[in-house]
Formats: structure tokens, sequence, C-alpha cells
């Protein structure tokens, strides 16, 4: 039974197990909620080569219940703890400037979504222009918020970092409901990952667990090997958080790719891709020739008088390969020679009784 291929579209661009790989670089909270750092990130995403740039949308005292909480990261080389709340409001974008941004991405031809923490967030996303939802590993098993984010009958991906198959079975069923149009991304909610806990054959899984659904992979790893490692097991999403420089302030951005990083990150995608090729076995083109020149042929190993009974003594191996190969040998062995065959000549069969 043939299965039939997972995909979908995201304006236009179709994502699928026939596809090339649809690379998003995570700008995330990377911008420090500076819109003109956010656009500079949008230029940038564009020379690496990214399909999309992805941001996240939240207002701050809608998911922090408690405004004594503190948040503590890793910036610029030092442990920092502050106010959860002062955090992440730093880091919120007004409608206005949303809208802004998906213009800017639409008017450099790049795609532009995002990550809601909830409805709300959708609701604004939605007015300023959408053509997909993520959905975070946080909010995985925040089923009510999945069926909500569902009826919007646009294509959705969810990562499940954190989560047990049975999590992942029941948020896909529960946006299956009402959405067809879905992707599922491998990911480890640490920051970053240690190799030894990816796990790379949790793929293997939630392919064989959801063949109607597109398979990919969040990447919380530093450097690009994880990424390409996904591309070759068959990731056709890959995520990646992406900053202009390390030393930026703020908690992702120290183990997020910059500019030189993520360009790497795509040329080794799209080379991995390339790579893959087909699963045919036959000779490539350049090996046809190749071949021509490195596999030996029946040659004469002495002179041969026409008339004379050729045996094995008569025969060797050599290169060029356009003569007959050596599997041929019993058919030429006990022939006669129909014309004088020179010491190192092929031997062809015009030249064989």
């Amino acid at each position: 039974m043939i299965k039939e291929e997972a995909n979908f579209l995201i304006e236009g661009k179709k994502i699928g197990d026939s596809s090339p790989c649809f690379i998003i670089a995570e700008v995330g909270i990377n911008h420090n909620g500076d819109i003109n750092i956010a656009k500079k990130m949008v230029d940038l995403a564009v020379d690496c080569g990214v399909d999309a740039v992805k941001f996240q949308t939240f207002t701050a005292k809608e998911f922090i219940s408690n405004e004594e909480d503190t948040y503590k990261y890793k910036s610029q080389g030092k442990e920092v703890e502050e106010s959860a709340l002062k955090m992440f409001e730093r880091n919120e974008f007004k409608e206005d400037q949303w809208k802004e941004i998906v213009d800017y991405c639409r008017s450099k031809g790049i795609i532009f979504f995002s990550t809601p923490k909830n409805l709300s967030n959708l609701e604004l996303l939605l007015r300023v222009g959408i053509p997909a939802i993520k959905v975070s590993s946080a909010n995985l098993v925040n089923l009510p918020v999945l069926r909500d984010y569902s009826k919007k009958k646009i294509p959705m991906i969810i990562s499940t970092g954190m989560a047990y198959l049975s999590e992942v079975d029941e948020a896909v069923r529960i946006i299956k409901e009402n959405n067809s149009d879905l992707a599922i991304l491998h990911c480890v909610s640490s920051y970053p990952v240690n190799f030894e806990k990816l796990n790379f054959r949790k793929m293997d899984t939630l392919k064989s667990a959801f063949p109607d659904c597109v398979i990919g992979f969040s990447d919380h790893t530093e450097g690009s090997i994880a990424a390409i490692i996904a591309t070759a097991l068959g990731a056709k999403i890959l995520e990646k958080h992406f900053t202009l420089d390390k030393n930026m302030p703020g908690p992702d951005h120290w183990f997020s790719a910059d500019p030189r990083e993520l360009k790497e990150l795509v040329e080794g995608v799209r080379n991995i891709e390339k790579s893959l090729g087909s699963s045919e076995i036959k000779p490539t083109d350049d090996e046809i020739k190749t071949r021509l020149v490195s596999h030996c042929s029946i040659t004469a190993n002495q002179e041969i008088k026409k008339g004379k009974t050729i045996t094995e003594e008569m025969i060797a191996m050599k290169r060029p390969g356009t003569g007959l190969l050596s599997k041929f040998i019993p058919f030429v062995v006990g022939r006669k020679a129909k014309k004088d065959i020179e010491k190192g000549e092929l031997i062809i069969l015009e030249k064989l009784d």
C-alpha cells in the first residue's frame, strides 16, 4: 500500500514529504522589543536564505500570574535574575508594530508567522495577517486553546518538547477535528540541548504514529549539525533560534545562531537534500564515464593467431572497461580467433568464431 503524502501550503509554498525542507528563523524575542532590530533580523534572514521568520506574540500580564516571580537566564556570559513580568513586557509589540513587521516581511518576500501565547494573541495576529500558527511545547497540553486555534482553519505547527506520546496524540486528535493541515516538530525543551539528549529516533516514532502529518525538528542545539542530521532523517520543517549577536542582552541570544551560523545551516541543509538524491541503484552520469576508465576488460595476454583456440592463459583483465567484462570469460575461453589478435588488444566478439 502506497503511503499518501503529507503536505499543505503556507503562502503558496508546499510543505511536505516531497518538498524541500521549510526552514524557519526563530526570532522569538531576540528583537529585544526594538522594531528596528526586528527589521534588521528580517533582512539578515532573507540574506541567509530561510523560508520564514517566526516571532512570539504575547501579553505578559495575561500569562504571568504573580508579579513577584523572577526569571533566571544566561546573558552576556553572566547569570541574570530579574522580574519575569518586566522581562516579557520589555519584549512585547503592540498591534500596529506587528502590522509594520508583517508588511516589512512581505516587502522583503519572506513569510512571517508567530507563536501566540493565547487566543487573544492569535486574534491579533489574524488581524495583521498570518498564514500559519505555531504552537509552543508549553501549549501542547492546553487542549482548549488547541481546539480554538484549529477552528481558524490555517496550517498549524506544533512542538512536542516535554511531551509524552499520549499527549501528542491528544493534541493531534483535538486539532484534526477541525484542521487537517498539521505539522509536528520533534523538540527537546532544554536551552541548549546536549547531543546525547536529542533522541532523533523520536522522529521515526512520530512518522509512524502520525503518517498524515508533516514531521520536522525544532532545534535548540548550538551549531548546525543537528539540523543537518534531522534533514537527512526526513525532517521537512526546521526551526532554529536566530540572533544578530550572541552577546546581545537577553535570555535567548547566547545559544541562538548568528547570521554566519544560520547561513551555514541553510547551505548545509540544501546540500544534504541534494546528496540524498534517488533511491534507484544505478551509476550516475559521471560514474558512467569513470567505469569505462576504471573497469577492466578481457584482453589478450599474448599474440593470438587466427584459428587458435583461446585458453585462460592467453587472456588477462586489464583497463579500460570498454570491452567484455570478466563475466564473459566462460564465453571467450574455448572459442577460436576469427582474426589475429595482438598482445594487449581487447578481445571483442567480432574477432571470435
